[in-house]
């Protein structure tokens, strides 16, 4: 999820300050945030122009509140699809062991299946009135387990592959040698 576009989102239901803006992102998703991060966000936001300084609350904190550009983004972000499109960390892993010589493919395999599991034996503390934090852990149970089904096809993928060697094509382009190499 992207946090930039989280936090033009909540800026859209009122000023906020950094700190405050960080607990209602926690309160709101149950995930964790660096207040680091929501600052350096901040002066992003207000370098793209999407936020802008509000003043400062009575007790002399700086209040953020989105322009007209930030609202109109954190609305069509919430009311756009959103596709997981990004790395996968695990899948590009497995991917390359696949093709090295000596890796322990049922090992990796292996162990992810372990680390899934485990995270699937976890138990959240749950509250019965934060539903945010509920939809939060139903997505991520709901994840791990496609996950094992995935390393099950992905073991059956893997059955015959075989390592290979370098390319033989080498591309047009590479940094020149220094000299006195």
């Amino acid at each position: 999820m992207s946090v930039r576009q989280s936090l033009l989102a909540i800026l859209d239901r009122g000023a906020c300050y950094g700190s405050q803006l960080r607990a209602e992102y926690e309160r709101r998703t149950g995930a964790r945030v660096n207040v680091g991060q929501v600052y350096t966000t901040l002066e992003r936001l207000e370098r793209d122009g999407l936020v802008a300084g509000a003043g400062v609350d009575d007790e002399a904190r700086v209040l953020w509140e989105p322009t007209p550009a930030g609202r109109a983004e954190a609305r069509a972000w919430l009311s756009t699809a959103s596709l997981a499109d990004g790395r996968d960390e695990v899948a590009l892993k497995i991917a390359l062991a696949v093709t090295l010589p000596g890796a322990d493919i049922g090992g990796i395999l292996s162990a992810q299946r372990e680390a899934v599991r485990a995270a699937l034996a976890q138990r959240d503390v749950e509250d019965p009135d934060a539903v945010p934090a509920a939809i939060v852990r139903a997505a991520r149970r709901s994840r791990l387990e496609a996950d094992l089904r995935w390393l099950d096809e992905v073991e059956r993928l893997t059955a015959a592959a075989t390592p290979f060697a370098l390319s033989e094509e080498r591309p047009r382009r590479g940094r020149p040698a220094r000299s006195g190499i």
